[in-house]
């Protein structure tokens, strides 16, 4: 069963969080509200999916402070950004952060239930791509040093008998230490190891891009 999501709201209006709640509950979403940044970085430690319904201008740390808290911890929380008419230049500035989307006050509640919606979808598939990196990644460490080069001549379309003769060895060994590499990296082809590689977040992806 797939983990339940939960709307973060930080509003330091009583009146709009308790609104928010309701409207929230009554169509099924799990809620949780918080008056101030302080208060939701204190009670949230990024491991818990969903999404954050952000009022831009709130007493103390601001959205834009909070949003860059995120940021800085790598948590894949969506933002919506909620907004006074008087605040929109805040708000684009926050969508430039990395918001994903900002509604002006007041707005239409299905309006904002439906961009909640496409934020835990997002949220979704934010996870997913995490989840899958880690594990390219930890299969990545299991190469040995060799392998790791040879991986990264070879993705970068270098034939068997070339990665032998720059690296001083026999094609053989190339080809055995290929198979290694296909073996750990649970590829069957190339274009997967080619595909797998450009995912990663290391030096050794960087330094052979098969896009360069």
């Amino acid at each position: 069963m797939a983990e339940q999501q939960t709307v973060f709201v930080v509003d330091d209006d009583q009146a709009v969080r308790e609104s928010l709640h309701w409207l929230l509950e009554s169509v099924g979403h799990r809620v949780c509200s918080y008056a101030s940044a302080h208060e939701f970085l204190n009670a949230y430690d990024g491991t818990s999916p969903g999404c954050l319904v952000l009022d831009v201008r709130i007493p103390g740390m601001s959205g834009l402070e909070l949003q860059n808290h995120l940021l800085e911890r790598d948590w894949c929380l969506p933002v919506i950004i909620v907004t006074g008419h008087g605040d929109v230049p805040m708000a684009v500035r926050a969508m430039k952060a990395g918001a994903i989307d900002f509604l002006q006050k007041p707005y239409n509640d299905q309006t904002l239930l439906d961009r909640i919606q496409l934020a835990l979808e997002l949220c979704r598939q934010r996870r997913h791509s995490h989840q899958e990196l880690t594990r390219i990644q930890a299969n990545y460490r299991q190469l040995t040093p060799r392998e790791r080069e040879v991986a990264a001549h070879v993705v970068a379309g270098k034939a068997n008998k070339v990665i032998a003769i720059k690296l001083g060895l026999s094609p053989k060994t190339i080809e055995v230490h290929r198979a290694n590499v296909m073996f750990k990296m649970h590829v069957n082809s190339l274009p997967e190891l080619v595909q797998l590689w450009m995912r990663m977040e290391t030096p050794a992806a960087n330094e052979v891009s098969p896009a360069s």
